[in-house]
């Protein structure tokens, strides 16, 4: 029986070994199986980084493309800013030489209008001086007038005399 027991001991340590080594490699596999896990979770982290990377690269690009679109756009915004510029102070050089010119003709017309007032009021002046003139002469004339009625008058009486002068002698 010893040597059955024996035998049976053996058995067992050597199935006792064996299943140390079984459980040894099964740590080792869990240990792999944990590290290869590890690395997979490594790598769906970095597949999904380089996944963020590229999108963020492509909106990257879409937003460069924007950009470079919103910068023609501006070019063309600033160039057209510029031709209203170019033409609103084209205006207002043209409105000054307008207002600078009708200035002018206005101090022409105001120079104008100030000799013909002078005119007017030398012109009343003479017109003032002839009208004194004219009553003047008016006056002497209906003077001279009356005078002429009164020795008219006087003639005729003296030719009426003289005719019954006559008629008489």
């Amino acid at each position: 029986m010893e040597a059955g027991f024996s035998e049976i001991r053996n058995e067992l340590q050597s199935r006792d070994a064996l299943w140390r080594r079984i459980e040894l490699e099964c740590q080792q596999l869990h240990t792999e199986l944990l590290k290869i896990r590890d690395y997979k979770d490594m790598q769906e982290i970095q597949i999904e980084r380089q996944s963020s990377c590229v999108q963020l690269n492509e909106q990257l690009g879409n937003k460069n493309t924007g950009l470079l679109l919103l910068a023609q756009s501006q070019e063309c915004q600033q160039e057209e800013l510029n031709k209203i510029r170019n033409y609103v102070y084209q205006e207002e050089q043209s409105h000054r030489s307008e207002q600078e010119r009708m200035k002018t003709e206005i101090s022409d017309l105001i120079e104008e209008l100030h000799q013909k007032e002078i005119t007017i009021a030398t012109i009343m002046e003479k017109a003032s001086l002839l009208e004194r003139q004219l009553k003047m002469e008016l006056e002497i004339k209906d003077k001279l007038l009356a005078k002429q009625q009164l020795l008219d008058f006087q003639y005729k009486v003296m030719k009426s005399e003289n005719t019954q002068l006559k008629e008489v002698v």
